[in-house]
């Protein structure tokens, strides 16, 4: 049996062959329907799909007699747009931008041309994604095996906003113990610029940090001329709800802060993240500064961007850790190491917690002075003259924030998270969240990170 191989087809489906007779004619009509779905492609695209497809197939035709052949095994039919219109659309006046570029999509691995907009060439894209799939079918009959190829291309438009965050925030070291000495203006400073004339300013503080520094911090704005408004909330762990943030907010909206006006947290880790909470809810974000008074927040919590309260869910009726948060940066960082001095043993081995932490994936020179001189730091709470005047209080502190700050700022968003900094954090939350139990934060911490070390060991993994 002698068959002519001739296939006119279009890019969107192909035209089954009768058994006996294998020319198709071009069609000198297309349905509405196909003709309507090639419309909607874009113009570029159209162009370049007649373009590939009809190259295509001069290349498979040039040279061969295509009239006869012997009796094929395999059919396979290349495509072609010969049954569309090469119409005017074609040669519009749609112009690709120079400065249009391609990618591919890592999800449908579309390809995805972007037009930078006028108005907003570095941030708004108007874009064009193409797809396309095939789908075989084959057919085998006693005389033939018949291979049908349908190629789908499809086409979606829309437009990508890209914007990048310009977070940058200082980290400053106050000098010992001048946090609020009026003539250091430290902090005034950071709660920004004002027009002349505007005299008041907005403090969250820690219930325990207002008993021991509450007349100094008004003091020292009231001198100024400057009234300070407070609200005092408890800065425990079971203090770190929703709640607390409620509390804020009502007394942000009563004194009614501005939009660009920074306001103080002062306080231990729990304040500085409830407080955090609700600048990134206040007015959808406003600046605030961290004044951490805890060596644990000096360390940690203070040199980051996380913000986040203990949830409740009322559907397990469980609590757990941090669950509602933010990444939010603050607008300044103040750290006075002074504050350490008013804290008990136990706080202060706690604040050790973080630092050990770091000190083991990290720094082995950290290690080193935590193994000589931590027992001394947490019982003279880092007053020995000794340890000040040869510098090792100030360089176990300064090594923790410069480690801490080097892990985070590359990472702020979490956006991988293989974290070393995360050591010590797989089952601590859960041993916090224990009802009742006595356990801090670093303790926690500490727990966690034996617990692993040992279960390392064990699995053959150290």
């Amino acid at each position: 049996m002698t068959m002519k191989a001739v296939h006119s087809v279009s890019s969107l489906g192909v035209s089954e062959p009768k058994r006996d007779e294998y020319v198709v004619k071009a069609s000198p009509t297309v349905p509405k329907s196909i003709a309507d779905m090639w419309e909607s492609l874009a113009p570029e695209v159209r162009a370049a799909l007649i373009s590939s497809e009809l190259k295509g197939d001069n290349n498979g035709l040039k040279g061969r007699d295509v009239s006869e052949s012997s009796t094929p095994t395999v059919m396979s039919r290349s495509s072609t747009l010969t049954s569309f219109e090469q119409n005017s659309s074609i040669g519009s006046d749609t112009k690709q931008s120079d400065d249009s570029f391609t990618e591919k999509c890592p999800v449908s691995g579309a390809d995805v041309t972007l037009t930078p907009v006028e108005r907003a060439p570095k941030n708004v894209f108007a874009f064009t994604k193409t797809h396309q799939s095939e789908k075989s079918e084959v057919v085998k009959t006693s005389a033939s095996t018949v291979t049908t190829t349908t190629k789908v291309i499809s086409t979606s438009r829309g437009w990508r906003n890209i914007f990048t965050l310009p977070i940058s925030y200082d980290v400053n070291m106050v000098a010992q113990g001048s946090m609020f000495d009026a003539t250091n203006s430290q902090m005034l400073d950071a709660t920004g610029v004002h027009p002349e004339g505007y005299n008041t300013r907005f403090a969250v503080v820690d219930a325990e940090v207002d008993k021991l520094y509450g007349d100094k911090i008004r003091s020292y704005f009231e001198l100024r001329g400057i009234e300070l408004t407070t609200i005092v909330i408890n800065g425990g762990e079971a203090d770190k709800r929703n709640s607390a943030v409620d509390t804020i907010l009502d007394k942000l909206c009563e004194y009614k802060l501005r939009r660009r006006e920074p306001f103080l947290a002062i306080g231990g880790g729990c304040v500085l993240d409830i407080a955090g909470m609700a600048a990134c809810l206040y007015r959808r974000g406003v600046p605030f500064v961290r004044v951490p008074t805890t060596l644990l927040a000096i360390v940690d919590a203070s040199v980051g961007v996380k913000n986040g309260i203990d949830y409740n869910c009322c559907a397990t009726d469980e609590m757990y850790k941090n669950r509602v948060g933010s990444f939010y940066a603050p607008s300044s960082v103040l750290l006075d190491p002074a504050f350490i001095s008013s804290q008990d043993e136990r706080n202060i081995s706690n604040g050790f917690g973080e630092i050990i932490k770091l000190a083991l994936v990290r720094s082995s020179d950290l290690f080193d002075l935590l193994e000589s001189h931590g027992k001394t730091l947490v019982e003279t709470k880092f007053e020995d003259e000794s340890l000040k005047q040869s510098g090792i209080s100030s360089r176990i502190i300064d090594a923790s924030i410069q480690i801490m700050l080097e892990e985070l700022g590359p990472n702020l968003w979490e956006a991988t998270l293989d974290r070393c900094v995360d050591y010590g954090h797989t089952f601590s939350k859960l041993l916090e969240m224990v009802p009742g139990a006595d356990i801090m934060h670093g303790e926690a911490v500490n727990v966690d990170g034996f617990f692993c070390v040992v279960m390392s060991h064990l699995r053959g993994y150290i």
